[in-house]
């Protein structure tokens, strides 16, 4: 929980702000998930801070949403380009890829449970823009 929560803070993710009664605040929960290795033992522990969107109102709360997808067509294609090549391909996970996009909206979340700044309890995180 710590190296993610210093992820976002390293990031300046957000800021502390204090609630405002006429804006929506967008739920947060820490998700917890075990990663095994092909013959089942443990590998590694995963942990992420997530914005729970499903109680967010199409309309109200945004206008689109936007999932970043690749199609196996274009995998194919380009493992096919570089064997032709002869180059190398090499494979990396960007932890924080989320934080890289824009928002346009004015969008606030809950502070991290465990992670709450004292003297600012009933304070939430308003997400900067891009």
């Amino acid at each position: 929980m710590n190296v993610e929560y210093q992820s976002i803070m390293k990031n300046g993710v957000w800021e502390i702000v204090p609630r405002a009664e006429d804006k929506y605040v967008v739920a947060s929960k820490w998700l917890y998930k075990i990663k095994h290795v092909a013959y089942g033992s443990i590998d590694k522990y995963k942990i992420r801070f997530v914005a729970r969107v499903f109680s967010q109102q199409e309309g109200i709360d945004y206008e689109d949403t936007f999932s970043p997808t690749v199609r196996y067509t274009t995998i194919h294609s380009l493992t096919s380009l570089e064997t032709s090549m002869g180059c190398d391909i090499h494979q990396m996970d960007v932890k924080t890829a989320f934080l890289n996009g824009s928002i346009d909206e004015e969008v606030y979340i809950e502070k991290p449970l465990g992670f709450e700044v004292k003297g600012r309890e009933a304070y939430v995180c308003k997400l900067k823009k891009e």
